[in-house]
């Protein structure tokens, strides 16, 4: 029963959240090794965030919302990304609440936390064992598949599973627009939103939209909690080398010491860069995030989802707004 299997695993990702065990330990190191980008707070946060969504409100509304049939069990491929943490781990597990078998595909970048939760549940319940299979390559038949990449591996994505139900990610970032009134514990919560896992999240904010003549004291102030990002050394090899790049080419940005500030139309910055954009009109704004949506997760202001939150999402934010349950209600 669908109710079954979500309180199985409930129970073990808000279980590993706080755990210190050994085995989960090792996972935690092993990841930071394999994965410099990879952090043992970032880690940890991760598991955090997934142990809130599985919370009594998310069962209440699968429950109310979704009614799988046991008869039709599919085997179901997921193609997973290795930007952030176990970023792949709401797509099995929406697979496994489903019911259906799920063929995964781990990232070389993150091999050793999602396998030691698979494991759990298979303790937990062996009847459920038959419902993972992890591969080094998706292997037909299969009846449908989840994939997210870049850009690039989207186009080959499209082609490659052409004929079969898909649900396919590419590359996308949030932004944040502030109108120049925001308090400070707002300004730091937005720090939480650009910062964290390095701004390697499709979630993580990587340009603002600030009001002509803005005055970035307040934004900086709040910024400053997060300083020692820079004694990361791949955090700082990226600094080190957009700084010099935009030295040589002659561009102007504003710079805290661990943080390019530049002003730049596209949507996705790198890595210990933040985009801004100056604008006249709010209206306008929305109307090109609205333009732009295949490019946008999460839009942050006082007016969308609040400062702070954009790595705390519900079960059911599903990614690029696309229904995960829904699709696998359907195949």
């Amino acid at each position: 029963m669908i109710e079954n299997r979500i309180n199985c695993v409930a129970e073990i990702v808000q279980r590993l959240a706080t755990s210190e065990e050994e085995y989960w330990e090792k996972a935690i190191r092993q990841s930071c090794i394999d994965n410099p980008w990879f952090t043992d707070e970032n880690i940890r946060h991760a598991m955090l965030a997934h142990a809130q969504q599985l919370n009594p409100q998310m069962r209440q509304h699968c429950l109310a919302n979704y009614s799988f049939v046991q008869n039709k069990q599919k085997t179901v491929s997921i193609i997973m990304a290795g930007n952030i943490p176990m970023v792949g781990l709401h797509d099995l597990l929406c697979v496994f609440i489903s019911g259906h078998i799920a063929q995964v595909k781990l990232s070389s970048k993150d091999r050793f936390l999602i396998p030691i939760i698979i494991d759990l549940i298979k303790e937990a319940d062996s009847t459920y064992a038959h419902q993972f299979k992890f591969v080094e390559k998706i292997n037909k038949p299969f009846d449908a598949v989840i994939a997210t990449g870049s850009n690039h591996s989207f186009s080959q994505f499209q082609t490659y599973f052409k004929g079969y139900p898909n649900l396919l990610r590419k590359s996308r970032t949030s932004v944040a627009i502030l109108d120049g009134s925001e308090r400070l514990d707002q300004l730091k919560a937005l720090a939480k939103d650009v910062f964290m896992y390095f701004g390697l999240g499709c979630r993580s904010v990587t340009k603002i939209f600030v009001p002509i003549n803005y005055k970035f004291d307040n934004l900086f102030e709040a910024f400053f909690d997060y300083k020692d990002i820079i004694n990361h050394h791949k955090y700082a090899n990226n600094y080190d080398y957009h700084k010099a790049m935009y030295l040589l080419a002659n561009h102007s940005f504003l710079d805290n010491g661990f943080l390019l500030v530049k002003e730049d139309s596209s949507w996705h910055s790198p890595v210990s860069v933040l985009h801004y954009e100056p604008y006249e009109s709010y209206d306008e704004i929305l109307k090109n995030i609205d333009e732009n949506d295949s490019h946008i997760q999460c839009v942050v202001s006082s007016h969308h989802l609040q400062f702070g939150q954009t790595q705390f999402p519900k079960f059911y934010e599903f990614a690029d707004g696309v229904d995960t349950l829904s699709f696998l209600e359907r195949i």
